[in-house]
Formats: C-alpha cells, sequence, structure tokens
C-alpha cells in the first residue's frame, strides 16, 4: 500500500471522468486529487489529476518495481523517486511540478494547492 488510504487528497472510488468533473468545478489553479488509474496495472497503480490554466491534466503515478519507489510520468533518466504516493504529493506542495500538453507539447507548472473531495 502506498500510503494513500487515509489521506484527504485520496479520492478511492473516483474515475477520470468523475475526477475531472469535480476539479472542473473547483476550478482553482492547482487543484489536485489523486486516483485509482483506469488500467488497474500495478505499473501505474494511480494517477495524479491536476487542474490548471482551465485544463485538466492526468499525470500517472508508476512503480518502480526494481527499487520499491514510486515517480510521475513516463520514464525518464533522472527522474525524481519517491517511497510513497505521499512523499509525491508533498514534494509537489512545496516545489512546482511540470505539466506537459501532449497536445501541442507545451509545458506549465503549477504546485499542488488545493485537495478536492469528490462527492
Amino acid at each position: 500500500d502506498a500510503g494513500v488510504h487515509s489521506k484527504a487528497w485520496y479520492a478511492a472510488t473516483c474515475d477520470r471522468k468523475m475526477a475531472e468533473d469535480a476539479l472542473y468545478r473547483s476550478n482553482k489553479d492547482g487543484s489536485f486529487l489523486i486516483r485509482k488509474s483506469s488500467g488497474q496495472d500495478s505499473q501505474q497503480p494511480y494517477t495524479l489529476v491536476v487542474f490548471y490554466n482551465r485544463r485538466v491534466y492526468n499525470v500517472p503515478i508508476r512503480f518502480i518495481e526494481s527499487t520499491r519507489q514510486y515517480a510521475l510520468g513516463r520514464e525518464k533518466s533522472g527522474e525524481e523517486r519517491f517511497d510513497s504516493v505521499a512523499e509525491i504529493v508533498e514534494n509537489h506542495q512545496r516545489t512546482s511540478l511540470v505539466l506537459i500538453d501532449s497536445q501541442n507539447n507545451t509545458k506549465d507548472s503549477t504546485k499542488l494547492k488545493y485537495i478536492v473531495r469528490v462527492s
């Protein structure tokens, strides 16, 4: 367990559409939650969902079997790795998270500021 179940930002029963709808309703840059990934894949167990600049970003959280750590997005050299999903959240509440728009390849960045609860 990645230490997510007791956290306010973890939306256990939430799918992608519910998460996106909740974030659009919040309409605040830096709003976020974490949900289970749609594919239920052990290599990518969770997704970080972030609202920024009127858009919702779904950022995969990967589990790295060899080191038992977590990382964001696609594998890349020199990537930051974390011992838990909570550490990812805590880190990006202090330091900006880079958001890449896959459609037009633009980059934005924001800190994780507001926890969104899905009702």
